[in-house]
């Protein structure tokens, strides 16, 4: 009877001893990342059978079990990776919007715009004057560098996200690569224990996946023998039991400047659609570089190359000092086509810009099937297919310069991403500056009749026989007819008037009103010594206000303020939802911490009760042993 009591005594000691050590344990690692509260299971040993009923034998502990609740985990895992993404696209996206709308006008393009058409008033008040020319072609110089500054700020911001991606891929590595190995330590460990669980080396897993979740979104599922299998994207494994699998990096086979992720496998690295790589740190990243930074570069572009293609085109109807046609005012950038590295056509495919009203702010995909070009609008999946090229679509004509193309072949076309790089002020002579009208109209005071002739404009665009240097006269042979005289134009008789429709010959146009008497003669010639003329310096003016861009709906500044308004919205917006998913992120850790967390006054709690159990486990053995010590002294 009395082992029976030490060993009862002996299995309460242990019990006590063993819940002191788990409970020490939580407490020394109250503060440790993703440790989970562990405590002690424990049953009565089997009673043993005698005439007067089973008699107990003690305790015995069996096992130490973590407080692990798999729901509260994942839902955990699933807020941190959607807060992590946010936080990350927020981060990005509060460096574009400072850079756009800087409130002290040092960095924005708006007070620059302003500045040149500023300068370009100044002109057309006193065509004359040098300064003012001077004045105007410096401040051209400096909106142009606004632009390259804006445009080298996106590059940087594109080279710190490319920096991120790598850092990024090579972190899901190295994660998957530990995960892996302890998927091999924990069945070593409770394999040699018997099938207990390795708690502590389970905490560790779990916590590498919580760090995984922050990389990116991934789905684990827990294997018969306890092992973690991870997959990502849209369904690629990054860990199989003990095997890691890697992600890498490399440049895209049609634009070198973006990173795309693979996913290696066989010795090959298979490209991955980056909308399944959603999640975590890489998933903000992603959805920054293809959304909103794509569409600032491609915005600012627009607004570059529609500046400088139609004050070119308006600067090319005017005249300079010289009397000569005006010529390129800004150099207009060209679109960036991108064949595919992995073309084996030799196809090379030209794009030009052939309407400025027409630019959207969009990449285009253009694939070769071996019959049929298809045309993809990046930003909406928006598709055209053709059969043969040339073709011309959102005011860009896409031709075959040289070679041939072959089924597989893939092109890139970006029409304005060069364009706030690349926009140079193309003239460095105040003389070039072309704000006078080509062309002088006049009536004679001789005339008898009302009629009025306008000042006249040369056709946009100018067509290949402008002749202006030739004077043309139009004579009245009655009210409502008129012969012509001019070189160039055919001298034509009896032609009908009508009060107020336009006339063009040579290459312009002129408007005629009123009644004239016959023998009222109209004169249209060059408009020689017309350094004081500002008519061409007014419309290039008027330019500031027009609606040239985003299809009639915007002029210059509608249209960067589009993109102002895009980046804002659009960072207000994840400001309000990061902050909200921050929330929810905290309400589940909350939860999950209630549940699986350390609480120090329980802890200190239950090392007071496991203290007496302690005693009380002692003073059993004690008892025990004063009961065997009386029955020694009877047998003396």
């Amino acid at each position: 009877m009395a082992n029976g009591i030490f060993g009862i005594g002996l299995s309460a000691l242990n019990a006590a001893q063993q819940g002191l050590l788990v409970s020490g344990h939580n407490v020394s690692n109250a503060a440790t990342p993703g440790y989970t509260r562990q405590q002690t299971v424990q049953s009565a040993s089997g009673a043993q059978a005698t005439g007067s009923g089973f008699i107990g034998r003690g305790v015995q502990v069996d096992t130490v079990k973590r407080v692990y609740n798999q729901l509260l985990v994942s839902q955990v895992a699933q807020a941190k990776t959607e807060s992590a993404q946010l936080d990350t696209y927020l981060a990005q996206m509060s460096q574009i919007d400072t850079l756009l709308a800087d409130p002290t006008g040092r960095l924005g393009l708006a007070p620059a715009l302003q500045d040149f058409f500023g300068g370009v008033q100044d002109v057309a008040t006193n065509p004359s004057d040098v300064a003012s020319r001077q004045s105007m072609l410096s401040n051209a110089e400096v909106l142009v560098r606004r632009f390259q500054s804006l445009n080298d700020s996106l590059d940087k911001i594109q080279d710190g996200v490319n920096a991120q991606i790598e850092n990024s891929v090579s972190l899901i590595n190295t994660l998957g690569a530990k995960i892996s190995e302890l998927n091999a330590t924990i069945s070593l460990a409770e394999g040699s224990a018997g099938g207990q669980p390795a708690n502590d080396l389970r905490d560790q897993r779990d916590e590498l996946v919580m760090q995984l979740n922050n990389e990116v979104r991934a789905k684990v599922v827990e294997q018969s023998d306890g092992g973690y299998s991870i997959f990502i994207g849209t369904g690629q494994s990054l860990v199989v039991g003990s095997t890691a699998f890697q992600l890498a990096t490399r440049a895209s086979p049609v634009d070198p400047q973006r990173l795309e992720i693979g996913y290696v496998t066989g010795g090959n690295t298979l490209p991955i659609k980056e909308s399944s790589l959603d999640g975590g740190k890489l998933g903000g990243l992603l959805q920054f570089r293809n959304g909103e930074l794509n569409a600032a570069r491609n915005g600012l572009g627009r607004v570059a190359i529609g500046l400088a293609g139609t004050f070119n085109d308006q600067h090319r109807l005017g005249q300079d000092v010289h009397g000569n046609l005006g010529g390129e005012f800004f150099t207009i950038p060209s679109p960036s086509v991108a064949a595919s590295a992995k073309n084996t056509g030799n196809a090379v495919i030209a794009a030009d810009i052939t309407g400025y009203n027409a630019l959207t702010t969009s990449d285009y995909r253009l694939r070769y099937d071996g019959a049929n070009y298809t045309l993809t609008r990046l930003n909406d999946g928006v598709a055209q297919t053709f059969a043969t090229l040339p073709q011309t679509v959102d005011g860009v004509r896409l031709n075959i310069a040289s070679g041939t193309a072959v089924a597989g072949d893939e092109f890139l076309i970006r029409p304005t991403i060069n364009g706030a790089g690349q926009i140079e002020v193309a003239i460095q002579d105040t003389d070039l500056i072309a704000v006078a009208a080509p062309i002088r109209t006049d009536a004679p005071l001789a005339n008898t009749g009302t009629g009025r002739i306008s000042a006249g404009s040369v056709d946009a665009p100018p067509p290949p026989n402008l002749n202006l240097k030739e004077p043309v006269t139009f004579t009245f042979t009655s009210a409502t007819t008129f012969d012509v005289s001019g070189n160039g134009t055919g001298n034509p008789t009896g032609m009908t008037f009508t009060s107020g429709s336009p006339i063009s010959f040579n290459g312009w146009t002129v408007t005629l009103t009123g009644i004239p008497k016959p023998g009222d003669t109209f004169s249209i010639g060059p408009n020689d010594n017309g350094t004081t003329d500002n008519r061409n310096g007014l419309l290039l003016g008027a330019l500031q206000s027009s609606r040239t861009l985003a299809g009639g709906t915007a002029n210059y500044q509608g249209a960067y303020s589009q993109v102002v308004s895009l980046i804002g919205n659009k960072t207000r917006e994840l400001d309000v939802t990061s902050s909200a998913q921050s929330a929810l992120l905290s309400q589940a850790q909350a939860l999950q911490q209630s549940e699986s967390g350390v609480n120090l006054d329980e802890e200190a709690a239950n090392l007071m009760r496991y203290q007496q159990a302690y005693l009380a486990a002692s003073k059993v053995i004690q008892t025990a042993n004063q009961m065997f010590d009386a029955l020694l002294d009877i047998t003396r």
